[in-house]
Parts: structure tokens; sequence; C-alpha cells
């Protein structure tokens, strides 16, 4: 059985027409206690779980720039 069966994906306001995103499902949480994480452009291929403070420390990463080239 597939750990992620019922996530409902979403994909960022924030993401372009250029197929450059990931989309998540976050609906599991209280369900599993994993935040789901896959590429838009390959739905049906491979997909990272992570704990939801994973996930909140990466997302905060983020927004504090720590992830820039």
């Amino acid at each position: 059985m597939n750990e992620l069966t019922g996530a409902i994906w979403r994909t960022s306001s924030r993401s372009n027409d250029q197929g450059l995103c990931v989309e998540v499902a976050d609906n599991l949480v209280d369900v599993l206690g994993v935040v789901g994480v896959r590429d838009s452009k390959d739905p049906t291929g491979p997909t990272l779980s992570v704990g939801p403070t994973e996930w909140t420390a990466f997302v905060g990463g983020l927004r504090a720039g720590g992830f820039r080239r």
C-alpha cells in the first residue's frame, strides 16, 4: 500500500508555468504524521515523506533565503 494514499496534492500559488514546481500534500499530518512532496512533472513518480517539524524547518529556511544559489 502506498504510504501517501489519500494525499491531496497542491502546488504553490507562487509557481510559474515553467514546470519547475513541487507539489505538497499536507493533509496527512493528522492521519499519518507526514507531509508528502513530489515533482509536479511526474505525479506518478517517487515521493518524499517528511515529518511536519522537518517540513516547517525547510519552509522556514526557504523564507529566510538559506537555499539561494
